[in-house]
């Protein structure tokens, strides 16, 4: 069974900007996915439909074969979201986010303790469980986050640029995290990022997105072998309609 399957989706917002083109993908249950293009290309309007926080205007998706406009409650219970966006509540302390959340999904109070205590440790947090998030550094805010989204332990998490505006201790720290995750925990992962870096290093397959569409999906290997690139650097600024010499020129 694939953990999502998207056909031909699309979303076409009141403005009459479409942002979502019929894209089709398929992601294989427990496969570390990478979804890589530039900003406006379409990544979180996916992600925002799949979670629904916005509705399809056409085609389908399924999360595990749950259906994510009618069966809403059981495809979104079946996934972890951490934004790109750091959207805690200041006011409360580490504890009680995770708790909440844990709640709010429906799970036991021994049950959401005992995870709260094994996330606090995995994530290098159990220090700071009784800390408002206003008072946590920006690193801190993040493995909050993460840690957050994988609180009811679901079947797929979603990362949108979990590691931006980190340190490379950190982010270096993040990415053993969710390989073990993904590893350890058989948990599916779809990964948004802006770092070439970290989609080649943690990524089994990537999908290029641009201008709502689906451009091409494959391996790292794949796709450097598709766009006669020796990196995936250079298959993301063929992605995006640059190449060298082009880049070359521009510091001149």
């Amino acid at each position: 069974m694939s953990a999502l399957h998207v056909d031909k989706l699309e979303k076409t917002y009141a403005s009459g900007t479409q942002a979502l083109k019929g894209i089709s993908l398929d992601i294989p249950e427990g496969s570390f996915f990478g979804l890589l293009g530039p900003n406006g290309a379409g990544k979180s309007t996916l992600i925002h439909c799949i979670m629904g926080l916005a509705m399809p205007t056409g085609g389908k998706a399924e999360v595990f074969g749950h259906d994510i406009v009618k069966d809403y409650r059981a495809a979104r219970s079946l996934v972890g979201l951490a934004p790109q966006d750091v959207n805690l509540d200041w006011f409360l302390t580490v504890e009680e986010t995770l708790d909440y959340h844990g709640g709010y999904y429906g799970m036991p109070k021994k049950e959401r303790r005992e995870r709260t205590d094994e996330l606090l440790e995995a994530f290098s947090l159990t220090e700071k469980r009784e800390s408002r998030a206003m008072q946590l550094s920006g690193g801190m805010k993040r493995r909050v986050v993460l840690a957050r989204a994988l609180m009811h332990k679901p079947k797929m998490l979603i990362l949108d640029e979990p590691t931006a505006g980190v340190d490379v201790e950190l982010r270096l720290d993040l990415w053993k995290y969710m390989q073990n995750v993904n590893k350890k925990d058989k948990t599916t992962i779809l990964l948004t990022t802006h770092y070439i870096e970290e989609a080649e290093q943690l990524c089994d397959n990537l999908a290029l997105i641009n201008h709502g569409q689906i451009i091409k999906t494959g391996t790292s290997a794949e796709l450097k072998k598709h766009y006669k690139q020796k990196d995936l650097e250079g298959v993301y600024l063929a992605l995006i309609g640059r190449d060298e010499k082009a880049i070359k020129a521009g510091k001149k």
